[in-house]
């Protein structure tokens, strides 16, 4: 599993996830922890993190945004989380953290996906959850320039997913929320596991183009949900039974 994950300037941050941290057959990438930096190529994986923490707490004096592998951050301090994720590289997966047993709105509510120290690429914050509502269903796209990670972005879908649904809420024009009082843990029957849709936009480090993007870029925000036969009680898939 690589060195032991040192993070936020702190050792005592939780790790709510790790998925796929050992190397594939075909992975050549010997680069496990998301504050490192990494050169990919179209077979390997590729180890990044998301922080879950208070939305000013991934910013300096309250305008600059740094990386939450920067100790110059208050995250050791404030209450922050972690998930580790290793996807296939220019595959399209869908990752999951179990909202049954972690609550993103009582570490802050806002989540950060970012990797690399040298090149240390960020998403903006997006928002999660808070005592009211939460969001499931998010698109990270990451960008690479030959083989080099340059930018992690949420993709959204100005709540197309939902907008005749009336069990949800479309907040601030982009993103599809459900009641908390719906959820599991929360007195409710459904599932609202946190689903996150990955896709490599850029080139890898032979200068192959990575073309997941394009293929998720055609598809609903929710629709590959069904593709996953696990994940058949997840939120996305519960639109039709409240």
């Amino acid at each position: 599993m690589g060195k032991q994950l040192y993070l936020f300037g702190a050792q005592n941050v939780v790790i709510i996830a790790m998925v796929a941290i050992v190397a594939m057959a075909d992975d050549n990438n010997n680069v496990f922890q998301p504050c490192e930096d990494a050169k990919i190529q179209k077979s390997d994986g590729f180890t990044f993190g998301i922080a879950f923490s208070l939305r000013p707490s991934f910013f300096v004096n309250d305008t600059t945004q740094l990386s939450p592998c920067d100790r110059r951050l208050s995250l050791s301090t404030s209450n922050a989380q972690l998930a580790i994720f290793r996807p296939k590289v220019d595959q399209i997966s869908l990752l999951t953290i179990n909202t049954t047993t972690f609550t993103p709105e009582a570490f802050g509510g806002y989540m950060v996906a970012f990797a690399g120290q040298r090149y240390a690429a960020r998403s903006t914050p997006t928002f999660v959850a808070n005592s009211t509502f939460i969001v499931t269903s998010f698109t990270l796209v990451l960008e690479f320039e030959k083989g080099t990670l340059q930018n992690l972005y949420w993709k959204r879908d100005g709540c197309a997913s939902c907008k005749r649904n009336p069990n949800f809420t479309c907040l601030n024009s982009q993103d599809c929320a459900i009641n908390q009082s719906s959820c599991m843990g929360h007195g409710g029957s459904v599932d609202c596991s946190l689903g996150i849709q990955t896709a490599f936009s850029g080139t890898d480090k032979h200068q192959v183009v990575l073309n997941s993007w394009y293929e998720v870029d055609k598809l609903r925000q929710y629709s590959l949900y069904g593709l996953y036969s696990n994940l058949r009680d997840s939120l996305t898939s519960q639109f039709n039974i409240f």
